[in-house]
């Protein structure tokens, strides 16, 4: 019988480093990583403890950027770049949160997926 003997790695962290907001309509997952692209920490808001509708809303993004920047905080980071991506109602509230805990932002890129002609329509309906 083998006991789970998994270690947390630790990851050196930069006084600069990277926060990745995915906002959904479903849900939001935000990490917080060094330039390399090494995560430091990760929060979403199902792990925060919202459930069902709740997930979605400016409220649950607030707390879940709260809970991931505060750990990256007390490891050392103090300057970031954001990078939004998603359509969700949580990406501001997210953003001022960052802000909130003692991150300086230095610059917010939105790399939301845009499709630039998109899947072909259907065929036409025969009356």
């Amino acid at each position: 019988m083998s006991k789970n003997t998994s270690k947390k790695r630790k990851v050196v962290v930069d006084a600069v480093g990277q926060v990745h907001i995915q906002a959904s309509f479903n849900n939001i997952i935000i990490s917080v990583t060094t330039i390399k692209g090494d995560v430091v920490s990760w929060s979403s808001s199902g792990k925060v403890g919202f459930k069902g509708g709740k997930k979605s809303t400016p409220y649950a993004a607030l707390k879940v950027s709260e809970d991931c920047t505060k750990t990256a905080y007390d490891l050392g980071m103090r300057k970031v770049d954001v990078f939004v991506k998603g359509s969700g109602a949580g990406k501001e509230p997210a953003i001022r949160a960052v802000r909130a805990t003692g991150l300086t932002i230095s610059q917010i890129i939105d790399i939301t997926p845009i499709p630039h002609n998109g899947c072909r329509p259907p065929k036409c309906r025969r009356g």
